[in-house]
């Protein structure tokens, strides 16, 4: 009888732990294996295509979000200031807006928050190619060689993203 109950219960709880049931609220993944970061080619408000290949060799933030989105507004600034903080020490930073209106909403909201780094619009395959982002913000941090290192879903104060880019540079 215990056996038939082990079968039961070990991937009921795999499953709780993979999707975080019993766990933080938001999730944050580390991997010890981390895959390739899929490229993309995507325009910036100026017109000019911004490949992920153009950042190789540097710790790479890469953030899906929109303007319509208060966690995505509350870390923004955190991210302004880690480029400046960071950007000569190999940091990269790429928002990826999923904002609909395009760029009549999101050239207004780059002055406002002075963001300091490429900002583009995404697309449906580059959120396809990312694992088909569910909630934003959704935040991907990419090691020197190119690798997913990490996959947060929700807010993150600065701090966090600051340890976790120090480690890597």
């Amino acid at each position: 009888m215990m056996k038939k109950w082990l079968f039961i219960l070990i991937p009921i709880i795999g499953l709780a732990l993979l999707t975080g049931c019993g766990g933080e609220k938001e999730s944050a993944t580390t991997t010890t294996d981390p895959a390739a970061a899929p490229d993309f080619a995507l325009e910036d408000h100026q017109g000019n295509i911004v490949r992920l290949a153009d950042f190789r060799g540097k710790v790479t933030i890469i953030n899906f979000w929109a303007t319509w989105c208060g966690p995505c507004r509350e870390e923004i600034p955190g991210f302004v200031r880690l480029y400046d903080r960071y950007k000569d020490d190999g940091l990269a930073i790429i928002g990826i807006s999923l904002d609909r209106p395009g760029w009549e909403v999101v050239r207004p909201f780059m002055e406002k928050y002075n963001i300091n780094y490429p900002i583009v619009l995404g697309n449906q395959k580059v959120v396809l190619d990312y694992g088909g982002i569910q909630a934003i913000p959704t935040t991907f941090i990419v090691n020197r060689q190119g690798h997913i290192v990490d996959r947060i879903i929700g807010y993150r104060p600065e701090a966090f993203f600051e340890k976790r880019i120090k480690e890597l540079l």
